[in-house]
């Protein structure tokens, strides 16, 4: 059993651990991913370490050179005796660890290799880099990342919101890494729009559409603040401007969000509220309009984002911090729906595919086809002879434009031969008779016509005669010609 309190004294959390069999408390688990500052008392101040490549703004391959060029330009830009900007010393000590680490090649390759890990105490860089035993009180702590799990329970869930809630001043009472403010950013809503394009649309693409939708606006009588004219936020009544409550649950003493401010450490009063937003910040506009551009190679179910076009976050700006907040809007998703043409298809992304149905006689013997196209033209196409089921022609650059180029993808046509049951005698005696001439054996024959040439066929295993040999035409000119008898009556 094991018991934790939190209290602050002097602008430090403090954090103490009663347990029995736990004496290594802080052996590399609470100072894991830290640097260690050494001060006159011997003590240690953790701080928790960046990715020195993301803080320098260089690959993980870089060259020693490029990560001097990098830090001499960002420390440059950042020392505190030329930028006075909040935060530039805060930034400029975060370029001083990392070129500390990368300029070392054994410090690069162990954060490399075990990565923050490798400069707490008990990481894989050992004493000599790694940061001081735990002293019972992190000054200006911002974070308890690296604090893992200590039989089942992270202290980063349990104590992360009291540790960043500060020095309890302003409308957030927020405190970043080392105690410095940081920049929360707030993005609003996205909104989604259904747009329905014809086929052809989809294929070359639209410009100019003009497309109405509703979305939230900032304010433009507050510019954001919730507030009227002169007035201002007052603190928090429930957490006092901290932006935390303090609950104690099963001996533990947790901190969490204030319920009441949403975390901000101050509320407005409805006396001093905006008349247009009533205190909320942003306005709900319904008439909302946007020209927007369709690409071309649309298909059905796909989303074309426009940036930052969707509704303003649903947040009070406080005068007095806004440099700490950064708000952007959400995006316009425009979900599209593509009208079905029974014609088309479009595979392959470029491609468009055509299918026309063909008779067997036209398969057979070949032909000429008038094929449209997505363009609105019409093909006049040859048919091979001999042409098969399902036998696939393409006709070039009648496809979907690519990227910005005049190219385009091809149009597939694709043959389907139809077949249907004879319609007529002279029909069904014409097929028996081909059914001869090719030597197929295995069709039906339905008349008896006598000395026919259906009855003179060769047997299965003789050799098949030559269709254009004298014999052979005579035999089919008497079976064609008591076929006509036999369907003018005049054989009976």
């Amino acid at each position: 059993m094991f018991r934790l309190l939190i209290g602050r004294s002097s602008g430090r959390v403090l954090l103490k651990r009663q347990a029995a069999g736990f004496s290594n408390v802080a052996s590399g688990r609470f100072c894991n991913g830290v640097f260690g500052r050494t001060f006159h008392s011997g003590r240690r101040l953790c701080q928790e370490i960046r990715d020195p490549y993301e803080t320098l703004g260089v690959s993980r391959d870089a060259s020693t050179s490029q990560i001097k060029k990098a830090y001499y330009k960002l420390a440059k830009k950042y020392h505190p005796d030329i930028n006075k900007d909040e935060g530039a010393e805060k930034k400029f000590h975060d370029l001083q660890n990392a070129y500390e680490i990368l300029s070392d090649e054994s410090k690069r390759s162990q954060y490399d290799q075990f990565g923050a890990a490798a400069f707490s105490q008990g990481g894989a860089a050992g004493p000599g880099n790694g940061a001081g035993g735990f002293q019972g009180g992190f000054a200006g702590f911002g974070g308890f990342e690296g604090f893992g799990d200590f039989g089942g329970i992270n202290f980063e869930d349990l104590f992360g919101a009291a540790f960043r809630g500060g020095s309890g001043s302003g409308a957030s009472g927020a405190r970043g890494r080392n105690g410095a403010n940081f920049v929360r950013e707030y993005k609003g809503d996205s909104i989604h729009v259904p747009f329905n394009v014809s086929f052809k649309d989809a294929v070359f693409g639209l410009k100019g559409i003009k497309l109405k939708y509703s979305a939230y606006d900032q304010c433009g009588t507050c510019a954001g603040s919730g507030l009227k004219s002169g007035a201002k936020r007052s603190s928090c009544s429930i957490c006092h401007g901290t932006g935390t409550q303090m609950h104690v649950r099963a001996g533990f003493q947790m901190a969490s969000t204030c319920t009441q401010c949403n975390g901000e450490g101050s509320s407005i009063r409805r006396s001093d509220q905006c008349s247009s937003c009533r205190g909320e910040g942003v306005v709900f506009n319904r008439q909302k309009e946007i020209d927007v551009d369709l690409p071309h190679g649309l298909q059905d179910g796909d989303v074309v984002k426009v940036p930052s076009q969707g509704s303003f976050p649903h947040v009070q700006v406080d005068p007095e911090m806004s440099h700490t907040i950064r708000t952007r809007r959400g995006d316009l998703l425009i979900q599209i729906r593509v009208e079905r043409d029974p014609r088309f298809q479009i595979r392959n992304n470029y491609d468009i595919w055509y299918t026309q149905d063909i008779p067997i006689t036209t398969a057979a013997l070949g032909g000429v086809v008038n094929i449209p196209t997505v363009d609105g033209e019409q093909l006049r196409l040859k048919i091979a002879p001999g042409t098969q089921h399902e036998q696939v022609v393409s006709v070039p650059n009648k496809g979907v434009p690519k990227g910005l180029t005049a190219s385009r993808g091809d149009m597939k046509v694709q043959y389907k031969i139809s077949l249907r049951k004879p319609q007529s005698k002279a029909e069904k005696y014409l097929w028996e008779a081909l059914a001869d001439v090719t030597g197929d054996n295995t069709a039906k024959r339905t008349e008896n016509l006598g000395s026919s040439f259906c009855a003179q066929k060769s047997s299965a295993n003789s050799t098949p005669e030559n269709p254009d040999e004298p014999s052979t035409l005579g035999k089919l000119e008497r079976f064609i010609s008591n076929a006509f008898k036999s369907i003018k009556g005049e054989n009976k």
